[in-house]
């Protein structure tokens, strides 16, 4: 059997799998792993092989040696990356510009292109290119894939992807709306017309990425024609520790009056904002008991994270025009029932019924949560990101 590792590397971490590209989107993966807190006195090795779990506690120095002491512990186990049939690697890219819109075969040259583009993803960026010059100093012999996480957008309507700001200073500098989780929101758009049994090609449908980072995006005939993240993936909804949409003047506000740097500015908005920021916590089951609990600045900030929500699904649904379904997905999409609920409260005069008892079903495979009857259907869709990156790496290394 021929498999692809796909890696996305973070600034202090690494997760890994191996998979069958071939797979159902439900299947587990042959090997799934973390690496963390990278460059800390103590980090983390924890590895899951055939659904037995193995975990390391070392200093891991850098991602080079987090990343050979993972294939090590995975081929003391027999499925090292010389002990399976790898016919590609597949790296997350979360930036890919206004260069990369598909996924690209990696060479030296590629390398610095995306480089390039650090400027607009420092916090991402550099750890994604971090991940591809080791994996390819580890395994040189395997053809290595990036994948973007802004493709799925590149083609959005001008009207969608630019800012209404100096149409010179704006080209000069890269900047427009890029869209972000663009490989989550694809994926989950191809999964939805079959549960329609429709063709794909007739289908509008929103999509709904609820996790720590959160985004939905707007998709006409399989392709985005608008989405929440801008170009960076602080803009849109609120997050777990990002605002979301802010009013721009709040930055100067910061500056001028409160005296914070450009730095510390970006810190509190994309680290200390959000669920958290308003709340203390950003785990959405903690948030909920402390609801339960009458915590007012919990209530606050779950008000404030539907309310922003809801403006985007009726926003998205005005800009479509026809809605054939909506879905949620990832980690507070998939398994936080009260926001499915609250999100698509009142809308029956949309066209939109949900049904209690389907809504309150565990997370199990791809599922229906709205009524018989509903115009619009409403569904819960597991992402599989890592999935997808494997199939569209695999696709191109057979090129």
């Amino acid at each position: 059997m021929t498999y692809a590792l796909v890696l996305n590397s973070g600034s202090s971490s690494i997760k890994f799998q191996v998979l069958d590209p071939t797979a159902d989107a439900n299947d587990e993966p042959l090997v799934s792993g973390l690496v963390e807190q990278i460059g800390e006195p103590q980090g983390s090795i924890t590895i899951k092989i055939r659904g037995e779990k193995y975990s390391v506690q070392e200093p891991i120095a850098d991602h080079s040696v987090g990343l050979e002491r993972s294939f090590q512990i995975m081929t003391e186990h027999g499925v090292g990356p010389h002990d399976v049939d790898i016919s590609a690697v597949g790296h997350r890219v979360v930036h890919g510009g206004k260069v990369f819109s598909e996924p690209e075969l990696i060479n030296d040259q590629v390398v610095e292109m995306i480089r390039d583009i650090i400027p607009l993803a420092p916090l991402h960026n550099p750890a994604n290119v971090d991940g591809i010059v080791v994996a390819r100093e580890i395994l040189p012999d395997i053809p290595h894939v990036a994948v973007f996480d802004t493709g799925f957008f590149a083609d959005m309507p001008p009207a969608a992807a630019l800012y209404a700001i100096n149409a010179k200073v704006a080209g000069e500098n890269g900047v427009r709306r890029y869209g972000f989780h663009g490989t989550s929101h694809e994926f989950i758009s191809q999964q939805v017309p079959a549960l329609l049994g429709k063709d794909p090609k007739s289908v509008n449908q929103i999509v709904l990425h609820l996790g720590n980072g959160a985004s939905c995006s707007a998709v006409q005939g399989g392709h985005a024609i608008d989405t929440s993240m801008g170009m960076t993936p602080l803009a849109g909804l609120v997050m777990g520790t990002r605002c979301g949409d802010i009013d721009p003047g709040i930055i100067f506000h910061l500056y001028r009056t409160a005296g914070l740097s450009i730095d510390e500015i970006d810190t509190l908005l994309n680290r200390q904002s959000g669920i958290k920021g308003m709340s203390g916590v950003n785990d959405f089951r903690e948030l909920r008991q402390m609801i339960e609990d009458g915590d007012t600045d919990a209530w606050s900030a779950y008000n404030i994270y539907i309310h922003q929500l809801r403006r985007y699904i009726g926003s998205y649904m005005i800009a479509l025009g026809r809605v054939d379904a909506i879905t949620f997905t990832a980690g507070v999409g998939e398994n936080a029932k009260f926001v499915r609920e609250d999100a698509m409260a009142d809308l029956e005069m949309y066209g939109i019924k949900i049904d209690p008892e389907r809504n309150d079903l565990p997370n199990d495979g791809p599922r229906e949560i709205s009524t018989d009857d509903s115009a619009v259907k409403v569904f819960v869709v597991p992402t599989n990101e890592e999935l997808a990156i494997a199939q569209k790496a695999t696709a191109l290394a057979k090129k």
